[in-house]
Formats: C-alpha cells, sequence, structure tokens
C-alpha cells in the first residue's frame, strides 16, 4: 500500500488560531500539535506504547545526537527510526543546528556548513546543509528540517542578519538535496532574531524557495514571552496560511497557548521531560514541586481532574517518597502525568478552536495559571 502524499488541511479557525490536520507516511497530525522530544531515539522514561496513549501523534528525534550514536547509516540498515524505536507515527527531525550551534568552542561556522567535535569522544564531523538533509533520509524522518544558524539572544541587528541570510542559503541548498519520498516533507525555518524586517525577509526568502511547512527558530532562547510573542506578531501573518507552521523548542503551557492564539500550529519541548525528571509536575493550577516537604503525608493526586495513570493511581505523598528516595520510578510517573497534561491542552485547544470559544478557553487558562501554587496545593 502507497504512502499517501504530504499535506495539510485547514479544517477550522478561531482568529488567528488554526485547526488542522497534518497527513504523512506514517499517519496524520490533528494541530494544534505537541511533540515530545525524543531526541536519542527514546522519549526519557517512556515507552511507545505510554507515548501514544497520552494522545501524542508525533515525536522529535534529534539529528546530531543520531548521527554520533548510532550513527545514521546504520539506522537505515537497521529499518530506519520508526522501526528502531518501534514508534508507528509520525517522526520529525530537527536538523541538529541548534545542538551544533551549542557546542561553542566546539565548532566552527562557514559557508560550507559547521564543522565540530562530539560531546561524547571529541571525534570531528561535518555537517553541511546537504548531509544534513541525506541523514534525515536516512532516519526516514516523515518531516525533516533544514540546517540553519540558530542567531543567538541577544545579537545586533548586523550580526542577526549576516547569520539570517547564511540560513537562506543553506536552506536552498537543503531544498535541493531532499530526496521526497511518498508522505514526507522538509520544513523551511524563519530566522532573523527580534528584527521584524529581517523577519519578514526571511519568510520572503523561504517561500521563494518553496517547503511543505514552515518553522520559526531562533526563539525561547532567553528573550522572555513577551519578546516572543511579539516576534510571532510580526512574523506568523507573513507565512502561507495553507502550510503548517512549527514554533521550535516552545515552551511552557502559557507559551504555547499564546502562540496558538497567533497562528502556530506545531510545538515542541523539553519542559514536561525534563521537569518530569527533576520533581516538577504541570498542572492546569500551574506547576508542583514534588520534592516539598508539604506533599509528606498528602493523599491526593497531583491533580484530581487529570485522567492520566499517574493521577488515577498514586498521591502526592508516594511521589514525594519516589523522588526523595531517588527511586527511578518518581521520574517515569511524573514525566508520564507531564506529558498526558500537555496533551490535555493540546486538545482543549483543538476542541476551542473548532466551538469558536477559543478567547473563552485562554482566558480561563490565564485565570486557572495565575491561581497558581495556591490553588494546586
Amino acid at each position: 500500500m502507497s504512502a499517501p502524499a504530504f499535506g495539510f488541511d485547514l479544517l477550522a479557525s478561531d482568529g488567528a488560531a488554526r485547526r488542522g490536520r497534518v497527513t504523512t507516511a506514517h499517519g496524520v497530525i490533528d494541530t494544534p500539535a505537541f511533540m515530545p522530544v525524543g531526541t536519542a531515539a527514546t522519549v526519557k522514561g517512556m515507552t511507545v506504547e505510554e507515548i501514544a496513549a497520552t494522545g501524542a501523534q508525533i515525536v522529535l528525534g534529534n539529528t546530531y545526537h543520531l548521527m554520533l550514536r548510532p550513527g545514521a547509516e546504520r539506522m537505515a540498515r537497521l529499518g530506519g527510526l520508526h522501526d528502531f524505536m518501534s514508534w508507528r507515527k509520525p517522526i520529525l527531525t530537527d536538523s541538529g543546528g541548534y545542538q551544533v550551534m551549542s557546542l561553542a568552542d566546539l565548532r566552527k561556522i562557514d559557508e560550507d556548513g559547521v564543522t565540530f567535535r562530539s560531546h561524547l569522544d571529541g571525534a570531528a564531523h561535518a555537517l553541511t546543509p546537504e548531509r544534513a538533509v541525506e541523514i534525515q533520509g536516512l532516519l526516514d524522518a516523515d518531516i525533516s528540517m533544514v540546517l540553519d544558524e540558530c542567531t543567538p539572544f541577544p545579537a545586533s541587528e548586523a550580526v542577526a542578519a549576516e547569520s539570517m541570510r547564511r540560513s537562506m542559503r543553506w536552506a536552498a541548498r537543503c531544498r535541493a538535496a531532499f530526496k521526497a519520498r511518498p508522505g514526507t516533507g522538509l520544513f523551511g525555518i524563519v530566522q532573523g532574531g527580534v528584527y521584524p524586517d529581517l523577519r519578514r525577509e526571511s519568510a520572503a526568502a523561504l517561500m521563494e524557495i518553496g517547503f511543505e511547512g514552515y518553522a520559526v527558530g531562533g526563539l525561547a532562547v532567553g528573550e522572555g514571552q513577551e519578546i516572543m510573542f511579539q516576534v510571532l506578531d510580526d512574523t506568523v501573518p507573513a507565512l502561507p496560511q495553507d502550510k503548517p507552521r512549527y514554533l521550535m523548542g516552545v515552551g511552557k503551557p502559557a507559551d504555547i497557548v499564546g502562540a496558538v492564539l497567533r497562528g502556530i500550529d506545531m510545538f515542541d519541548c523539553v519542559l514536561p521531560t525534563r521537569s518530569g525528571r527533576t520533581g516538577q509536575a504541570f498542572t492546569r493550577h500551574g506547576t508542583l514541586n514534588m520534592r516539598n516537604a508539604r506533599h509528606m503525608e498528602d493523599t491526593r493526586p497531583i491533580d484530581p481532574e487529570c485522567p492520566c495513570p499517574t493521577c488515577a493511581l498514586h498521591s502526592r505523598a508516594y511521589l514525594r517518597h519516589l523522588f526523595q528516595a531517588d527511586e527511578m520510578l518518581g521520574p517515569i510517573l511524573l514525566t508520564r502525568h507531564n506529558l498526558h497534561y500537555y496533551q490535555q491542552v493540546m486538545s482543549g485547544l483543538r476542541a476551542a478552536i473548532e466551538g469558536g470559544r477559543l478567547g473563552d478557553f485562554a482566558a480561563r487558562f490565564a485565570l486557572d495559571e495565575a491561581r497558581g501554587d495556591v490553588a494546586a496545593g
């Protein structure tokens, strides 16, 4: 049976917010969507069955980490990332650019691409736009990302412009190198720092090249929510209506709600899983620190309204005990809860857009978060 063509259907809208559906080789993605981060072919502490049970329809893998270990060619010999991790739903792979850029003294950027030394063993590697796309093809990603330079914050307008324009030249090379397979797509990434004219120039350059989707990169790097939302206000209207829009590396639940209001369709972030490993629980009333002594004899679940298995079966007191005792089950249970919570937020957003009541949803969400830990505790 042949794979369906890659595509995006806009099903409903409410203001700038969109309810859509992305079709890929390995299934559909209902948007707005949140992608759990499975950097090294695993969402830490979760089986693929547990990931699917949260409501997730797509996960994210990382080119940088997978090219180093186990290696792209080996992954291809093993059947690709879907077979390797037994995840039969869509996968998006980021290009590895952000991870390479974060190596600082261990990498060098020039027009050809990036040369760097592995954080694992110090071995030298080169990542060009062509190689980044090739690796993602070997991984059998449903959605591949262009190689880009993540502009640091703060950066002068001149620095941001030089970085963005190099990324646009890399994007054209990625497009030329991309070997489309049925049901797969390549997304361009808008850069330009916090400068509206540069963001619009970047969006126009990507649209001239032509991609199956468009991402907004270079945010959630320290600029704060207010600036991030202003960049989205300046950028999203310049992107095509008939293609999915992906905000990379974002974010907290309030960031996601605000970005959906501005027309973003797809998100990824390490927060729900990383927080799950460090004892932070996300709830409709903000966050809870499960290491806090006030949970010592609290028999309530993290969130009485949450349908996840962690909340159905375990008390705050038990979770605190697990973290205090350094038992691995604590991070596993809390990661499971956090991912369920994020998917509940996304499901609520989709239903609100369909029903034309996103404004009410966003207002209630903000009110609940403002009540914070007092209400949650």
